[in-house]
């Protein structure tokens, strides 16, 4: 016990995380379009590879919620086969960033595009799952899948079998949420679990015509991905999924390292360490053919809540889901589909972040900007194409802020016309201080002041020389230009 100090602590922690990431890890898997199995391989993958890694010592690694559109567009274009070669090479672009210490600057990314990205992503993911839910086909588009969504409900109306599904969806929904009110010897047990136990329990006693989940069985479906899916990397097309997959995983990853470093006292997170560890989870997975991985801050805060002290935790509730998906495959066919819908649901509620979008409208609603507008774009484009939307608005918004300029005119009515500049002056403000400047009087002599800015690009410099040029030229008095090379 003394070389394990804790372990008692972690072992206890273990097993509240391992009940919380089964019905995760299955339901992600089955919502993603892959079987059931790849999920829980994923996750033991970050309890077994991931988790004996240094990095952040008590963030918990496994199939996200977050990457479940992503995942399910890239098998929808590409197929199952492809997916591993997909992550495979994902892992490696992970550990390539790990090693070249581009972990850290992820904390540069906008918090605003982040909370976007999830915004995006849990409306997806409760548009798609509803229709899960009710047993019926989603759209593969997410405009398609929130703009269908009446006609699906209409058609679930007329349908013993839909309204038996969606009763056991809204079911599992309203079990995980009242579960918070219970008692807290009651709540020892995670109440997604429950809500599936009891999901499942209901659907066997009443025999409700629901789907299940199919099983192939551990080694039926892990399968080192073949020369056509090696093949397939060849195609531009898939290259953006592979980039995708890698700067998505590492983000949600290293923010979620951040929030569970905010949850407990223990060692800091070594930011390019955890991208090392996360990069050569997602390569194994993806020589496995399963799901990629990311951190993920639900198992991560029931890890730290349940007084995991060190790595240990982690890496046994890795053991526990291998256990378990060795032991006990065909208790993943008695789990209604409906059921894993609704923890989905549930899950991408969670992501959407409705007090955080309140808080930047009242002080800094650029910033909400970009959030709604990163989330509005994954939902009408794709994930990809939305977060460089959210980026690329980051980015304007930021150099708009620091080109902040102040141009003052002092006309006494006699002598030269003073124009005072101030600020940073860039490329984005240079038409208004042109037209401010042109609208002087050209039958008098002006004295342009620039030594109150902070920066004056190239641009600038060239423009103002050029006006002062112009206004000497037509008018009848020169322009006198003070301090021009003051600021660089």
């Amino acid at each position: 016990m003394r070389a394990f100090p804790h372990l008692r602590q972690d072992f206890l922690a273990s097993i509240v995380v391992f009940l919380v990431a089964v019905p995760l890890c299955v339901g992600v898997a089955v919502a993603s379009g892959v079987p059931a199995e790849l999920g829980l391989v994923t996750g033991i993958v970050g309890g077994l590879v991931t988790g004996v890694m240094p990095g952040s010592s008590l963030q918990v690694s496994g199939p996200a919620a977050g990457l479940t559109v992503l995942v399910f567009e890239a098998v929808s274009e590409f197929g199952v086969g492809t997916l591993g070669g997909i992550v495979l090479v994902a892992g490696l672009f992970q550990l390539a960033m790990g090693f070249f210490g581009i972990g850290r600057w992820f904390r540069a990314i906008s918090v605003s595009v982040v909370e976007g990205m999830l915004c995006g992503i849990g409306l997806v993911i409760i548009a798609g799952q509803i229709y899960a839910a009710a047993g019926l086909t989603a759209p593969k588009t997410g405009i398609g899948k929130i703009a269908g969504l009446p006609g699906a409900f209409a058609d679930a109306l007329g349908s013993t079998e839909a309204l038996a599904s969606l009763a056991i969806g809204a079911g599992t929904v309203a079990v995980i949420v009242l579960w918070k009110k219970l008692p807290k010897a009651v709540r020892s047990v995670p109440g997604a679990l429950a809500a599936v136990v009891l999901a499942t329990v209901a659907a066997l006693a009443l025999d409700l015509p629901v789907a299940t989940v199919k099983v192939e069985g551990l080694l039926g479906v892990v399968q080192l991905p073949g020369a056509d899916a090696f093949g397939d990397l060849a195609q531009p097309a898939i290259w953006g999924t592979i980039v995708a997959f890698a700067l998505i995983a590492s983000a949600e990853s290293l923010f979620s390292a951040a929030a569970v470093d905010r949850l407990h006292d223990g060692p800091r997170t070594r930011y390019d360490k955890e991208m090392i560890a996360q990069g050569a989870g997602n390569t194994v997975c993806g020589l496995l053919g399963a799901l990629p991985m990311t951190a993920v801050i639900v198992r991560s805060s029931a890890n730290v809540q349940a007084g995991a002290r060190t790595k240990a935790s982690r890496v046994l509730h890795g053991v526990w889901l291998l256990l378990f998906a060795a032991a006990l495959p065909a208790a993943l066919a008695l789990i209604p589909v409906p059921a894993l819908a609704g923890i989905l649901v549930h899950a991408g509620w969670k992501l959407i972040p409705f007090r955080q979008i309140s808080d930047l409208w009242r002080g800094h609603r650029g910033e909400a900007l970009i959030l709604v507008v990163t989330a509005v774009s994954i939902v009408a484009v794709n994930m990809f194409e939305g977060v460089l939307i959210g980026l690329a608005l980051s980015v304007v918004k930021t150099a708009w802020e620091a080109s902040h300029i102040r141009l003052e005119i002092v006309d006494k009515g006699s002598g030269p016309v003073q124009a005072h500049l101030s600020g940073n002056a860039t490329f984005l403000r240079l038409p208004r201080i042109l037209d401010s400047l042109e609208a002087l009087p050209q039958d008098r002599p002006v004295e342009l002041d620039l030594s109150g800015l902070h920066h004056l690009d190239h641009a600038c410099r060239t423009a103002l020389e050029s006006w002062a040029e112009r206004h000497s030229a037509v008018g009848t008095e020169p322009v006198k230009l003070v301090k021009v090379t003051t600021a660089a």
